[in-house]
């Protein structure tokens, strides 16, 4: 039975990530995929956090080299005739403040390429079907695309399955979400906008006039396409996705007047994806540890999701360096409890986007810049950073703060 030092399931950004940090440590590590690549995935825009983490892994320099990425270095909001924006440069917490708007097929096959040219083995085509971690190896069982199935040892496990969620389901850790089962639908567009007030360089997250807790993102590439999503409740979104997509879109003042010339209809489907919110019971067993969405993912409001599957990765990846190489390793305290501090701190802002104290302060008026530095600290990422406020008591923080700006009102 062949045997290495970590098995990685999925092949995504968080896969890639931890496969070539402990690629770097000297480890033998093999990613399985069940996939072939490009293949298509939605979260689209990142968030400035991510280079770093990029960088440390050695993938940075691929992903600025790839012409068709959009640079980004904020995010607006609209509200009716309302509009404001986040300069990520301008932000409380040291470190990156332009990230990129990528298509995810080109994104995550550029890192898995250059992780397999650090030495990795990947197998494409090959799907995890159970995990025995009762014995001093993990013993992962595997069937190939041809229907072959074989076994491989792995010292320690990482599961970067995002969606697939292979070891929650395989091991029975999947527990209910707290959040909502909303439902969002989508579709890639040829925008063709030529507002002047529309600012390539950032996603711009829209809030319907009348239905509070429905948003859409507009996120634009460098090639005339946008990605185009509308999120909110089964029972409000209900319908065909072409149909509720533009409804709602054509609804919003600003996206109206901006989507004037787009082409809807081009190669790109509508699609639509529901409930996708999930949590487990926990993020680490025996011989192995979840990544990712394969843990928890919340909502797509803030692109958090890509940010905290590599945060993760960043951080197992070290954990597991050290356990391999033979010291103690307290998972629960070194790997959950620092990893909750920023989902946590998502989580407040996700709850009070939908609540509405969070839109309250993103559309006050009269914004005081200490505390949009702080916040703009978050949306760039940086929701792990402790000294910044509204991180370390995030829930307490947000409610003060959307006491003293009061209900906001559309502009007339």
């Amino acid at each position: 039975m062949q045997q290495f030092d970590v098995v990685i399931i999925g092949a995504g950004p968080s896969g890639s990530v931890s496969a070539s940090l402990l690629k770097k440590q000297g480890f033998s590590v093999c990613v399985l995929e069940k996939q072939h690549f490009p293949r298509f995935v939605i979260g689209e825009s990142l968030l400035p956090h991510c280079m770093e983490i990029l960088e440390d892994a050695g993938l940075v320099e691929a992903v600025h080299a790839e012409p068709s990425f959009q640079f980004k270095n904020g995010a607006a909001f609209t509200w009716g005739n309302r509009y404001t924006y986040f300069d990520f440069t301008d932000k409380f917490t040291a470190g990156p403040g332009t990230t990129y708007q990528v298509r995810r097929g080109i994104f995550d096959k550029i890192l898995i390429d250059e992780t397999a040219k650090k030495g990795v083995e990947v197998r494409f085509g090959h799907e995890v079907l159970a995990l025995d971690n009762s014995g001093e190896l993990a013993v992962i069982s595997a069937r190939t695309e041809a229907g072959e199935t074989y076994q491989i040892q792995a010292k320690f496990v990482l599961d970067a399955s995002g969606y697939g969620r292979v070891l929650p389901r395989l091991m029975q850790l999947d527990t209910p979400s707290h959040l909502p089962a909303r439902l969002a639908h989508f579709t890639h567009i040829d925008d063709n906008i030529t507002a002047e007030d529309f600012d390539r360089n950032k996603i711009l997250i829209t809030t319907h006039p009348s239905h509070r807790d429905v948003w859409l993102w507009l996120i634009p590439f460098a090639d005339n396409r946008c990605s185009i999503g509308v999120v909110g409740l089964p029972d409000v979104l209900e319908g065909d996705s072409e149909t509720v997509l533009k409804k709602f879109a054509l609804e919003c003042p600003m996206l109206n007047r901006i989507l004037a010339n787009a082409n809807w209809n081009n190669e790109f489907p509508f699609r639509n994806i529901q409930g996708y919110s999930a949590n487990v019971k926990s993020l680490h067993g025996k011989h192995f540890a979840l990544l990712g969405n394969a843990a928890e993912f919340l909502d797509p409001v803030f692109s958090s999701g890509v940010t905290i599957a590599l945060h993760s990765a960043q951080l197992a990846a070290r954990l597991v360096t050290q356990q391999l190489n033979g010291q103690a390793v307290d998972w629960e305290q070194e790997f959950t409890k620092p990893l909750m501090v920023g989902v946590n701190a998502f989580r407040t802002y996700v709850n009070g986007w939908y609540d509405c104290s969070f839109q309250d302060v993103i559309y006050a008026r009269n914004p005081q810049p200490e505390i949009r530095q702080m916040i703009s600290s978050i949306l760039a990422g940086y929701a792990w950073d402790e000294n910044n406020p509204f991180v370390a008591k995030s829930d307490a923080r947000l409610k003060a703060l959307a006491e003293v700006v009061g209900k906001a009102e559309i502009d007339d």
